[in-house]
C-alpha cells in the first residue's frame, strides 16, 4: 500500500521541488544588499578596505592641498598690503632722519646751555624726548613691517612645499586604488552615469565644520547608527527630491555600513528589486550624478552604481559585484561611502 501512495503523492513533491527550485533561483534578483554572499559592496574585504583607504588619503591630501591654496592667496594679498606700507614708513624715518642731521641733534647739555630759564630747559627737553621717541616709533614700525613681510614669504615658501606634497599624496592613492581594482580583475576606464540622467544636480548644503567621524547618530532608516556627515548626507539627497527606499547601517566584515558610514539608496520606490530600467535607471543616474557633483561638500569617499564604481581621484571605472546579481553589482542601489 505505501508504494502507490508514494507513486500518488511523487508528482506533488516533484512540483514542489521545482516550485522551490525557482524560488531560490529566483532569490538574488531581489535580494538586498548584504544578503547575496558578499557584504553589500560588491568587491572582496581586501579590495574594499584598499579603496577606503586610498580614497580617504586622496580626500584628504585635496582637502589639504586646497587650505594650503587659500592661505597662499591670504599670504600673498599680506605681502603686498606691507608692500604699500613700507614705502611711507621708510619716508617718515628718512624725514626725520634729514631733520635732525639739519638741525642738529640736541643733547641734555646742549639744552641746558642755550636755555634761558629752567622752563626753557624743560621745554627744550621734551622737544629732544618727542623727536627721539618718532624716531624710535619709525624705526620699529618700519622693522615690524619687514619682520612680518618676511615670515608671511617664509609661509608662502611652506605652503607650496606643502601643495607638492599634497599633490604627491594624491598621484600615490590614485596609484593605490586603480592598482587595487585591477588585482580584482577591475577597474577598466568606464562612462560617466550621465546617460539617461540629469546633468542639472541640486548643490548640497557642505557638512558642518568640525563634524566627527564616530558612529553617533541614529539611522533612521535602520534603528543602528550613522556618522555625522553621514546622516548630513543622507538628509542632503533626501531635501533635494531622492526619497526612494534607502538603507545605511549594516552589520558585515568590511566596507563603511558597519561604521555608519554607508547608505544604500534604491532605485525602485518600495525596496530593492532586480536591474533597474527606465525611470528607475534614471533616477539612479539622477542620484550617482547628485553625489559626484557634491562629492567635496559631503564628503564623498565613492560612488557605486551599475557596475560601475566612482572614486574621487579617478572617475568612474568598471566594477561588478562577484555575486552577479543586482545587489552586489549595484544595479538596483546607488551606494554611498562618506569620508
Amino acid at each position: 500500500m505505501q508504494q502507490p501512495t508514494a507513486r500518488r503523492f511523487a508528482p506533488i513533491t516533484a512540483l514542489l521541488v521545482a516550485v522551490c527550485g525557482l524560488v531560490f533561483a529566483a532569490s538574488p534578483a531581489s535580494a538586498a544588499p548584504g544578503d547575496s554572499g558578499d557584504d553589500g559592496e560588491g568587491g572582496s574585504k581586501s579590495l574594499i578596505e584598499q579603496l577606503e583607504d586610498a580614497s580617504s588619503g586622496y580626500v584628504k591630501a585635496k582637502a589639504d592641498l586646497k587650505k594650503s591654496k587659500e592661505q597662499q592667496v591670504k599670504l600673498t594679498a599680506e605681502v603686498k598690503r606691507l608692500d604699500t606700507e613700507l614705502g611711507p614708513k621708510q619716508a617718515v624715518l628718512d624725514e626725520i632722519a634729514r631733520q635732525a642731521y639739519t638741525n642738529g641733534r640736541l643733547g641734555p647739555l646742549t639744552a641746558l646751555i642755550g636755555a634761558s630759564s629752567t622752563g626753557g630747559f624743560v621745554d627744550r627737553a621734551e622737544s629732544l624726548a618727542t623727536v627721539a621717541s618718532k624716531q624710535n616709533q619709525a624705526i620699529e614700525d618700519l622693522k615690524t613691517t619687514r619682520d612680518t613681510q618676511a615670515k608671511a614669504k617664509t609661509a608662502i615658501d611652506a605652503a607650496v612645499r606643502d601643495q607638492a606634497k599634497q599633490v604627491n599624496v594624491m598621484a600615490k592613492k590614485k596609484v593605490q586604488a586603480e592598482t587595487a581594482l585591477k588585482k580584482a580583475n577591475q577597474g577598466a576606464d568606464a562612462s560617466s552615469s550621465s546617460d539617461g540622467g540629469s546633468g542639472d544636480s541640486a548643490t548640497a548644503d557642505p557638512a558642518p565644520s568640525g563634524s566627527g567621524s564616530g558612529c553617533t547618530e541614529d539611522d533612521p532608516t535602520t534603528g543602528g547608527c550613522l556618522t555625522p556627515r553621514t546622516l548630513h548626507a543622507l538628509k542632503q539627497a533626501k531635501s533635494d527630491g531622492f526619497t526612494r527606499y534607502t538603507k545605511c547601517f549594516r552589520e558585515q566584515n568590511s566596507g563603511e555600513h558597519p561604521k555608519g558610514r554607508a547608505c544604500d539608496f534604491s532605485a525602485e520606490k518600495g525596496t530593492f528589486g532586480g536591474d533597474a530600467t527606465g525611470a528607475d535607471k534614471t533616477y539612479g543616474n539622477n542620484l550617482a550624478n547628485y553625489f559626484i557633483k557634491n562629492a567635496e561638500a559631503l564628503d564623498v569617499l565613492y560612488v557605486i552604481w551599475y557596475r560601475r564604481i566612482w572614486l574621487p581621484s579617478s572617475g568612474w571605472k568598471s566594477y561588478s559585484g562577484a555575486g552577479g546579481d543586482p545587489s552586489s553589482d549595484h544595479t538596483n542601489h546607488v551606494h554611498l561611502s562618506v569620508n
